[in-house]
């Protein structure tokens, strides 16, 4: 299996996690979006928070060049740490919500 294999593998099991989430005093699902072969994975939160309607990206990753690419986290501890623990190197994981001057004071690849 090559490394793009893997994280594709990878990815969609540790989002899977993300998919049992139950919210407390609210109707509100994850749901997910995979396009394997673009290389994007997008979980959405959605449904009602008493009156009002919840619609939001939760969770958004892109494999491009032979990386994995962060654009959304709205998760509490940081994907980036699952992916880590499961086998992707940090050093192939892109943190792309931060500006490219913050990303090298990470222990994640700039870019």
């Amino acid at each position: 299996m090559d490394t793009t294999t893997s994280y594709h593998t990878i990815i969609e099991q540790v989002l899977t996690k993300y998919l049992e989430i139950e919210y407390a005093n609210s109707d509100i699902h994850n749901e997910p979006i995979c396009d394997r072969a673009a290389g994007r994975y997008v979980v959405i939160s959605s449904g009602w928070q008493g009156v009002r309607r919840v619609h939001r990206c939760l969770i958004h990753i892109n494999i491009q060049d032979g990386k994995v690419w962060i654009q959304r986290d709205g998760t509490e501890h940081g994907i980036a740490h699952d992916l880590v623990a499961a086998g992707i190197p940090s050093d192939h994981i892109v943190l792309g919500f931060h500006t490219p001057s913050t990303r090298r004071h990470t222990n994640f690849a700039a870019a």
